[in-house]
């Protein structure tokens, strides 16, 4: 029950070698072209690529990107491709962290991020700054140019659901946590699940969901069957196309920065707009309580970002200040990433009378929804 756990070999808490950077520092590393794990919105990000000229596996990297109240900026191509051994790939990272710990902005708190270091470079000045730092550690790592990006066919794949690993009679089985919110018994019943079906395994995706690796084929059915995952449970292995791609931030439940709380109004509202519309595919719809974009609004297919609002007081007749929010519409993830930097609409009253129709609207406007 300690309050602080201190490193067994170090006697300190965590690696002091980095315990003072500017600001938080975000590594992405995405081990398919799925890119499950968004390396277009973190300041280092590792796109899996093949060396054209040896095959070698390795990364092209990406750098920069980041949210926040002041700047959203989607990160940028480095002209940097290293080799996938743990020595490169920590080397690598190593250089860049020594690089914006020791020269990044400290004054303005809004500048002291990675994006910002490499603009005063210029990308190929700042490429040269790490190449010669790795070369000054001096392990062996090379940094190559950029690598070409494979251009046969692919479909991201989804997460949510039962689909087979590459290990015969293995399957993944991912289940939905409504909002990434669980209470205790559901914890229990997530543990007692992979308990039984995955080895004691769940493994965590970056929109808030769990997966349950290995699974065995043959015991899929009495996994879908399971009462955790069935009736009333908000645990869902087959959910909507809707409700199965809400994401959301902490909310003002538990955030002092929040405008508007997210995780209840999130779910509620996945559910209410499945019973109203069908989708042919899923929709991302992620929700945050404020421009800091915690629930990385500009990355969805539609995005709610708290803000304010106003509606006329049905007793005053006045406009009346309200929890309300900014939508956005068109963010994309994976190898065809983009992000959303506009609002879509403004102002948009929090309340479900008034919300709802507007979201209903975008569905039907902008992804084919059809009313139910």
């Amino acid at each position: 029950n300690d309050l602080v756990s201190l490193d067994p070999v170090t006697g300190t808490r965590g690696n002091p070698q980095w315990g003072n950077l500017p600001r938080k520092f975000n590594i992405a590393i995405s081990g398919s072209r799925d890119d499950f794990a968004h390396t277009h919105i973190n300041d280092i990000g590792m796109q899996p690529c093949p060396n054209a000229e040896t095959g070698e596996m390795g990364f092209n990297i990406v750098l920069g990107g980041y949210m926040s109240i002041k700047r959203v900026a989607e990160s940028i191509d480095s002209n940097m491709w290293i080799p996938a051994d743990r020595n490169s790939v920590v080397t690598f990272c190593e250089a860049v962290l020594r690089i914006f710990r020791d020269e990044s902005e400290r004054k303005n708190r809004q500048q002291a991020r990675l994006m910002w270091l490499v603009e005063k470079y210029g990308v190929e000045d700042f490429k040269a700054a790490v190449i010669k730092e790795i070369d000054s550690y001096d392990r062996g790592v090379k940094v190559y140019d950029k690598q070409p990006a494979p251009t046969e066919p692919f479909e991201r794949r989804e997460l949510l659901g039962v689909h087979p690993q590459p290990q015969e009679g293995k399957m993944r089985v991912g289940i939905l946590v409504p909002a990434g919110r669980l209470s205790q018994t559901e914890c229990r019943q997530l543990a007692d699940l992979a308990d039984k079906y995955s080895n004691g395994e769940i493994r965590l995706t970056v929109e808030e969901n769990v997966i349950l690796p290995n699974v065995d084929e043959d015991a899929v059915k009495d996994l879908l069957a399971e009462p955790a995952v069935n009736g009333d449970a908000r645990l869902k292995i087959n959910p909507g196309f809707i409700e199965g791609g809400i994401v959301s931030c902490t909310g003002a439940q538990f955030c002092g920065l929040a405008l508007i709380e997210t995780k209840g109004n999130a779910e509620a509202l996945g559910k209410k707009l499945e019973t109203l519309v069908t989708v042919d595919r899923p929709i991302r719809i992620h929700w945050t309580g404020c421009p800091n974009s915690c629930g990385q609004v500009q990355a969805a297919d539609i995005g709610i970002m708290g803000a304010p609002a106003r509606k006329i007081d049905e007793e005053g007749g006045k406009a009346k200040a309200v929890p309300g929010c900014n939508i956005f519409v068109g963010g994309r993830i994976g190898e065809d990433a983009h992000l959303s930097l506009e609002p879509y609409k403004r102002g948009i009253p929090l309340a479900e009378e008034d919300l709802l129709p507007v979201l209903v609207q975008i569905l039907k406007d902008e992804f084919g929804a059809v009313e139910k």
